[in-house]
């Protein structure tokens, strides 16, 4: 056996799928874990050169996996107006007053602010408006998405410089909200996002590498450890982020370990099929030379219920009467017909391909998954590792095929909550019944699913103890007098980590996930043993030291024993 390089001890272990009994000692050597035991048989392995960390009964776990999240973004947009961490309206426009008042860079002649975070709850009706925007940026043209990223607000500074005015018709993939005479109000849904897009300074591979490092480094203090881009393509504003992702990996500042999932444009068709599987095998290969894993291919199936545009089985109800319904928003889009969503997941899964999916609504997790049902089929032999992320509204119906098509639950269990946008802006245009379909987490894993989780930042946090928090509880902890939404549908702690850990790397095809003999030694010391705390607590859990390959990436300053050995380790 190598030199053991690091012994953590007198703890708990989670090796990724359960807590081993009678374990409460790690030893890693060489960056892989070399042993899980006892205090006493793993002091025994120790040489002169061991540094110990007495974990003090804390929990220590592998690294989380995210399965499904955005980093490139958010970095991006942490490093221009962020207004992810804010809370209220009134927060939002103060920022980006801030974020007018300072002088325009070079290369940005137009002055565009640009950024996103904003959150639907905050504002009336789910959307605000160019005139509240025009009362803090007069002059500045405005873009700034929104926190789920299929919608933006804008300002008429931005609309003009886009040439958008009443006689602008909608993209055939979005809708522009307007008012009674037709003219845009500053809030543009999912394809219409590009109308203005394609108007703003260009993202730079710079920019892209500045941000995905600077991402990296807040994954690392929250104990996720690996992750998969979700969206490698043009989108929302955002040139693909493959070339940023290949200059870290050859540069070796990439430290965690990131996959990507390859970007299926919303206008392909059954005739464009061919050309685009080539292109996506020749992508995956290109960045495979470059230490870049892409193995997924991400479709966007439908939307979001807030703008109509998740896909329903039956129409979305209407709580307004403002207005009438077009054909579009009372059952929602499909991105891709039933035909074209078929075709592609054949082809790409012949092509050894891992489907990721958007779907949110119950339709689109039926289309979905009789895509699915074609490409396994048609492809016997595939070992296609395909998953469904959000799964918000399920048909009972569809819950056992998840299993029966090896379809993996890619949750993002964060949202299974009454908060505001939920209470206010999402069960109205449901109703109680379709309600009661929402997160059925339980349900899937009684049905045999495979479970997984991901965070979808800068949606919302990647930490993953928050959405854990909720998976458990049915609860998010900034809404303590609210009630559990479907608490039968919660899940166990074991089976929540499980998932973020195991479940998510199994996902990635990434080495990691477990803490046994030879995996890589990915790993989080956690501030407690959260098997020890009341349901109600888990959201307090913190990352007191996270190791990447047995390479200290983070330690937390005032976590106290073992944190001070790493620091010194890493200074």
């Amino acid at each position: 056996m190598p030199q053991i390089e690091w012994i953590l001890h007198s703890g708990t272990v989670f090796d990724g799928h359960r807590l081993v009994p009678g374990a409460s000692a790690v030893a890693v050597s060489g960056g892989v874990v070399s042993a899980v035991g006892t205090d006493a048989e793993l002091k025994a392995l120790a040489g002169p050169a061991t540094q110990a960390v007495d974990l003090a009964g804390r929990l220590i776990t592998p690294g989380f996996t995210d399965a499904h999240i955005h980093a490139a973004y958010a970095g991006v947009e942490r490093l221009g107006c962020d207004l992810a961490e804010l809370s209220g309206a009134k927060a939002c426009l103060d920022r980006i007053a801030e974020h007018a008042g300072q002088p325009a860079a070079p290369e940005n002649p137009d002055g565009w602010v640009t950024g996103g975070g904003w959150y639907k709850g905050d504002f009336p009706g789910g959307y605000p408006d160019r005139h509240t925007l025009d009362a803090v940026a007069p002059h500045r043209p405005v873009y700034l998405i929104n926190r789920d990223h299929h919608s933006a607000w804008v300002n008429t500074r931005a609309l003009e410089l886009a040439g958008i005015d009443a006689s602008t018709p909608d993209p055939a993939d979005g809708r522009i909200e307007r008012d009674p005479d037709g003219f845009p109000t500053g809030t543009l849904h999912e394809g219409a996002m590009d109308l203005v897009a394609r108007v703003l300074p260009p993202v730079t591979e710079e920019m892209l590498t500045a941000g995905i490092l600077h991402a990296q480094e807040h994954l690392f203090s929250v104990g996720v450890t690996g992750w998969q881009e979700a969206i490698l393509g043009s989108y929302g504003g955002y040139p693909d982020a493959s070339a940023a992702y290949r200059s870290a990996a050859e540069a070796g500042t990439l430290k965690g370990r990131a996959t990507g999932a390859l970007w299926v444009p919303r206008d392909t068709t059954v005739e464009t099929v061919p050309d685009l599987v080539q292109e996506f095998v020749e992508r995956r290969a290109a960045n495979a030379a470059a230490g870049f894993s892409t193995t997924s291919a991400k479709i966007m199936v439908d939307g979001v219920p807030e703008n109509y545009t998740a896909a329903m089985l039956d129409p979305y109800l209407r709580p307004c009467s403002c207005a009438e319904p077009t054909p579009a928003e009372e059952r929602g889009l499909l991105y891709l017909s039933p035909e074209v969503l078929a075709s592609v997941s054949t082809a790409l899964d012949a092509a050894g391909f891992d489907l990721h999916m958007h779907v949110i609504g119950d339709r689109a997790v039926r289309t979905g998954l009789d895509a699915v049902a074609a490409a396994r089929a048609a492809n016997p032999g595939s070992a296609g590792r395909h998953h469904m992320a959000h799964l918000q509204i399920i048909h009972p119906q569809d819950i056992a095929r998840f299993a029966e098509l090896d379809v993996t639950v890619n949750a993002q269990a964060l949202w299974a909550c009454n908060d505001d946008q939920m209470q206010e802006l999402t069960v109205p245009l449901l109703g109680g019944e379709r309600a009661g379909w929402q997160y059925p987490f339980a349900d899937l894993q009684a049905a045999g699913a495979r479970l997984a989780m991901g965070s979808d930042w800068p949606v919302s946090t990647p930490d993953p103890w928050q959405a854990i928090h909720v998976a458990v509880n049915r609860a998010h902890p900034d809404y303590p007098d609210a009630a559990p939404l479907l608490p039968g549908q919660s899940l166990a702690l074991g089976s929540a980590l499980a998932a973020y850990t195991s479940g998510s790397a199994w996902l990635n095809r990434a080495a990691g996930g477990t803490l046994t003999p030879g995996a890589p030694a990915d790993l989080v010391v956690h501030s407690v043993n959260p098997f020890d705390l009341p349901p109600a607590a888990l959201s307090t859990v913190q990352s007191d030291v996270v190791m990447v390959a047995g390479e200290p990436v983070y330690a937390r300053s005032s976590a106290g024993s073992g944190a001070a050995v790493l620091q010194r380790t890493t200074t």
